[in-house]
């Protein structure tokens, strides 16, 4: 996650948009961007926001 942006919030805006515009799930996004799910899920959970895959968003 080096090259994400450290701010939650602003994570959270990219990683949503690359959900919507590019990548049909959280799994499918952490495969071809490299990044632990676990990680990308805690970093955003620290700001409140959960994963919904109904939505294929965090909010």
């Amino acid at each position: 996650m080096k090259d994400l942006p450290r701010d939650p919030f602003m994570l959270m805006s990219l990683i949503n948009m690359k959900l919507r515009d590019y990548y049909p799930t959280l799994d499918a996004l952490c495969e071809d961007m490299n990044i632990e799910k676990e990680v990308l899920t805690t970093t955003l959970g620290s700001i409140g926001m959960e994963y919904n895959p109904d939505t294929n968003k965090f909010w």
